[in-house]
């Protein structure tokens, strides 16, 4: 995935290259922009890859749209850092509006897969990337600490899409969570 100031889904080059056109619902954390190291604005991814942007039509929009006006909003609350190897990153408390969201859009869009199956079907953990790559293991987590805890909350969900390997993924669309107003059916 690019490095970039736009949106990054988890900062990984490596095991699954971008394709032109490839999106992902994310939710910005601008309250954590300063301590990421990843070259991107602060993020949460909810699902990558989703849908191509080639797959999406006026009824592709109004599911969406209405799948996350029906979801209340909430907030993202982050206490700690935890590590995978070469990966710093922050999991929310609680995890469970994500988990609940991303299941509601694989249950929908099941052709959806987290990372395209790369940690197998359910995904990796909800979490905020805050370095990756070489040197990470050696960054001091007191440098990210003191900034803890951090809340955000959570009221839309960005559509970003990717233009090919190497390019800024960029915003598309931000869909409200929680109004409980679904668009008319035709």
């Amino acid at each position: 995935m690019p490095h970039d100031d736009q949106a990054d889904p988890d900062a990984h080059d490596d095991g699954w290259p971008d394709a032109p056109g490839d999106t992902a619902l994310t939710i910005p954390v601008p309250e954590a922009d300063a301590l990421v190291r990843t070259g991107t604005r602060a993020h949460v991814t909810v699902l990558y890859p989703f849908l191509p942007l080639s797959r999406f039509s006026a009824d592709t929009e109004e599911a969406l749209s209405d799948l996350l006006a029906s979801t209340p909003a909430f907030t993202l609350t982050f206490r700690e850092t935890r590590r995978w190897p070469g990966v710093l990153y922050l999991p929310p408390t609680s995890d469970e509006p994500l988990r609940a969201l991303t299941k509601s859009l694989r249950a929908r869009w099941p052709e959806a897969v987290p990372y395209r199956g790369v940690f197998g079907d359910e995904g990796l953990d909800p979490h905020l990337t805050l370095a990756s790559g070489a040197g990470t293991d050696a960054l001091p987590e007191s440098d990210f600490t003191a900034a803890l805890p951090l809340s955000s909350p959570v009221d839309a969900i960005r559509l970003i899409v990717s233009d090919g390997p190497g390019t800024r993924w960029r915003d598309v669309r931000s869909y409200p969570l929680g109004t409980g107003v679904t668009t008319a059916r035709r």
